[in-house]
């Protein structure tokens, strides 16, 4: 099984445990995702490719997974999520090049 398989099938329970284990840090951050990712100047769309962007420089394999799935929610194609995170690569480097492999697992788990 690849880690974005395993991260899909597991992920929703686990927000259930951090909201039970922490949940005003839950509510916090996500009260403040929702704020911030809301459309705005932005697109939701756009804002989903920066933060997969942001994922892979910051070499965040969940985030990574989370943000590529909220990218294809937003009707991103598999080509945009591709090149949002090339950008990524080039602001970091080897290591961000070496996380495209996390965006095409997550793709291709999602049937993508």
């Amino acid at each position: 099984m690849s880690n974005a398989k395993e991260y899909y099938s597991k992920m929703p329970a686990m927000m259930e445990q951090m909201k039970k284990a922490a949940p005003s840090v839950f509510d916090g951050f996500f009260g403040m995702f929702g704020k911030i990712m809301a459309a705005g100047a932005c697109s939701v769309k756009e804002k989903e490719l920066i933060a997969l962007g942001i994922a892979v420089h910051a070499k965040c394999e969940p985030c990574i997974f989370a943000h590529v799935k909220k990218c294809l929610d937003t009707g991103a194609t598999r080509e945009q999520i591709i090149e949002a995170a090339s950008v990524a690569v080039m602001m970091g480097g080897g290591p961000g090049f070496m996380h495209i492999s996390a965006v095409l697992d997550a793709l291709e788990a999602l049937g993508k």
